[in-house]
């Protein structure tokens, strides 16, 4: 018997990865901000990529970089809108996934914790989503440098 410690990914299993990455991305598939954030209609290959990058995380097999490279999630995520709407969304999709993996208190402060972070890493831009309609291009916008103030009795 070993007296090393367990890795976390040891303490919980591969099961509790792929039941928190099978619902995350249950709750993914039903939002309308972060559904159009994944380029597969299924979401199935994310999924993998998530649950390979997480089991590698806290511990578990390299699959994940032997198969995709450093994981360089700022770069992977720099695509896409990640303004805090979309990191809010993600991490309820993930809080819900976390309640459902029913890991011990412990275990679910210690990922929520590493969730957080990340989540917060991944915010590149502040900008709204762009859901609102854009402006038609008929209309001009304002000038960048408009022409100053005339004042009264100038020929300007």
């Amino acid at each position: 018997m070993s007296d090393a410690p367990r890795s976390f990914y040891e303490e919980i299993g591969p099961d509790a990865f792929r039941r928190l990455v099978d619902a995350f991305y249950r709750e993914v598939a039903a939002d309308e901000v972060l559904k159009p954030m994944y380029p597969e209609e299924d979401l199935g290959p994310a999924n993998e990529r998530l649950r390979m990058f997480l089991e590698q995380y806290w511990g578990g097999p390299s699959t994940y970089s032997e198969r995709r490279g450093h994981p360089r999630l700022r770069m992977r995520h720099a695509a896409f809108h990640v303004n805090p709407d979309a990191r809010d969304r993600w991490l309820r999709a993930m809080r819900v996934a976390l309640d459902e993996a029913e890991l011990s208190p412990l275990q679910d402060a210690t990922m929520w914790d590493y969730l957080e972070r990340a989540a917060h890493a991944m915010v590149n831009t502040f900008e709204p989503s762009g859901i609102a309609p854009e402006r038609p291009s008929s209309r001009p916008g304002l000038p960048l440098h408009p022409d100053p103030p005339r004042r009264a009795g100038s020929d300007r």
